[in-house]
């Protein structure tokens, strides 16, 4: 094998999962259709709020959280309810990452040099029954320097790696197949785009000047954001909130297409979950598009006013901000 792993997706996971690899002292490819500008993908641009639990930001502001209040506030928004084992997997990494959110994360992060902002932020409340949906305390830590500040710790350990021999970085491959033998992923093929001039998130070329073919024992897919592929949307959209808008606006660049789930599960992948996606319901057009179709998101004051299509207030708790899938449902029922 060239590699010992190859990772599909220079996003904020592509990076992590190529650094802790590299760590390790294996060998690592990692692919990204986008020019070297858009290391970091969506995360760059995020506002990059961290779940944590029972933090010493949290203990400080008077915050009672635990494991177990983290945990039963999942299952009520993760619900679990789906037949043939479909959650089997969902479920077990849920528990990991709540072990993880409780013990070692904060650390982990805090040891690259990662701080967090002394206010957490209460995203995603819910505001039902104990038990139901949303976060029943404040978790929302938000990283110093947001996006960017996330993404540079883990950028410096990839490009450090890049440097000692440990990691082969390669813009501009688009991965278009993996490959297969009886039954078993051996590597990619793809196509290789010409080189970009486009600064971070613009719409870039999709050219092809020539293909790629490499071979590990190991590939990892870290690239599965729909946002900006308005049809997968509309493919997907949840039957409880009725037929998908007509118009609509994206918060990530046109790079983020889905492309690779049809991709993975040609090739034996199984993709659940489907339905399940999430929109930001206070998205409004940028004045200044970066790509096409740019939304930017309002984040609401304590005295803004959010009517619906007929000019009505929304009924508590659905207001941006708190409960943003039952505002958009509520949405859906009054107008597009």
């Amino acid at each position: 094998m060239e590699y010992d792993a190859i990772v599909i997706g220079a996003g904020l996971a592509g990076l992590v999962a190529t650094a802790e690899i590299a760590d390790s002292g294996k060998k690592v490819l990692l692919l990204d259709q986008e020019s070297e500008a858009n290391l970091g993908g969506q995360a760059w641009w995020s506002f990059r709020g961290l779940f944590l639990i029972d933090s010493p930001e949290q203990r400080r502001l008077g915050i009672k959280d635990s494991k177990e209040l983290a945990w039963q506030d999942w299952l009520g928004t993760a619900g679990f309810d789906r037949e043939n084992d479909e959650d089997l997997w969902a479920r077990k990494w849920a528990e990991a990452y709540v072990d993880f959110a409780t013990g070692e994360k904060r650390q982990w992060l805090h040891n690259m040099g990662v701080r967090f902002f002394p206010v957490v932020g209460w995203a995603e409340r819910g505001g039902y029954i104990a038990d139901g949906h949303g976060n029943s305390v404040p978790r929302f830590h938000i990283v110093w320097g947001t996006g960017p500040g996330i993404v540079a710790p883990f950028e410096r350990r990839v490009r450090e790696h890049i440097k000692n021999g440990f990691v082969d970085y390669r813009p501009r491959h688009r991965v278009d197949e993996l490959l297969t033998n009886d039954g078993a992923i051996t590597g990619v093929a793809g196509s290789l785009l010409e080189p970009s001039t486009a600064a971070r998130g613009e719409d870039s070329s999709r050219t092809i000047i020539g293909d790629f073919e490499y071979h590990s024992q190991t590939v990892l897919v870290s690239s599965g954001g729909i946002g900006a592929n308005f049809e997968l949307i509309r493919k997907n959209w949840p039957s409880r909130l009725g037929q998908p808008p007509k118009d609509m606006i994206s918060g990530v660049p046109a790079h983020v297409d889905g492309r690779m789930l049809s991709i993975t599960e040609n090739a034996g992948g199984r993709i659940v979950n489907r339905d399940r996606m999430w929109h930001y319901t206070e998205g409004i057009k940028n004045w200044n598009p970066i790509w096409s179709k740019h939304g930017i998101r309002i984040l609401p004051g304590p005295s803004s006013i959010w009517l619906d299509a007929t000019g009505q207030r929304f009924q508590a708790p659905n207001f941006p901000g708190f409960d943003t899938l039952g505002t958009l449902e509520a949405i859906q029922k009054t107008g597009l």
